[in-house]
């Protein structure tokens, strides 16, 4: 059966079973619902068939020309709004005012990621922004290190031992030869020194029994090594591989996927 357009007032079932369950009986029955069986695609026909649900973008062979439509969301081609989940959602009468996407694998955006409607943008500097702990009307900002390297690092303090014990799964993560320790004594100079790095251990040496505090850097050997300065105008143009990087294809300058 073909027809130019199918209006349907209640809800549309496709398959066997009881979709009730999610969209409600008699009063309660969510007015233009859909309850599909099996796979579905929505929008145009996307270079992939794997997913039980497939959306594509706002745009078909039909389209000779954009629509332009004030305050629609699909407002021509490419246009980037082909998934829209907003809240509050009613759901069997109960309102949420939070509209939650829980995804069992990976996912893959080719544009911003964004949260707190825009407030945290994932290509900027990553940090945390929380109310100040101790400053009433105050917040607190930190932001992550940024290196030409990939680096992992621990930190600690030692007492009377001159062994410190580095993370066993460094045996396997890291490059053994770029580990470097700092060492900062505490309450006196003691002439502390590193006598060698083996067995996943750091080796110290004193004067008088130790007592500091110490940071250790180190490189991970999971990977190439990461090269910070390139010619290119684009990330495109890394001479690495951009597949260990998350920034791959993604034009921070221009915040367009390339």
């Amino acid at each position: 059966m073909k027809v130019p357009d199918l209006e349907i007032k209640k809800t549309l079932y496709v398959g066997v079973g009881d979709p009730s369950t999610v969209l409600g009986k008699g009063p309660l029955q969510i007015r233009g619902g859909s309850f599909m069986e099996g796979p579905s695609i929505f929008g145009s026909i996307p270079p992939f068939l794997t997913a039980t649900v497939m959306i594509g973008p706002c745009e078909n062979s039909d389209m000779l020309i954009p629509p332009i439509i004030p305050g629609a969301l699909c407002t021509g081609i490419n246009n980037p709004y082909s998934l829209a989940v907003d809240g509050p959602a009613a759901f069997l009468g109960i309102v949420d005012t939070n509209a939650n996407i829980n995804a069992g694998g990976n996912i893959t955006a080719q544009g911003e990621v964004m949260s707190r409607c825009g407030g945290h943008i994932l290509s900027a500097k990553k940090n945390f922004d929380i109310p100040h702990p101790t400053k009433e009307g105050w917040r607190l900002r930190h932001t992550c290190p940024e290196g030409p390297s990939n680096d992992v690092y621990i930190r600690g303090k030692l007492k009377n031992k001159n062994t410190i014990e580095l993370p066993e799964y460094w045996r396997e993560l890291v490059d053994a030869d770029s580990i470097t320790v700092s060492i900062t004594p505490v309450g006196t100079h003691q002439n502390i020194i590193i006598q060698r790095i083996e067995d996943n251990k750091v080796y110290l040496h004193a004067s008088t029994p130790i007592n500091c505090h110490y940071h250790i850097f180190a490189e991970r050997k999971d990977g190439e090594k990461l090269i910070p300065e390139y010619e290119g105008s684009t990330p495109a143009d890394y001479p690495g591989n951009n597949d260990e990087y998350s920034v791959s294809g993604y034009h921070y300058d221009t915040k367009r996927y390339i």
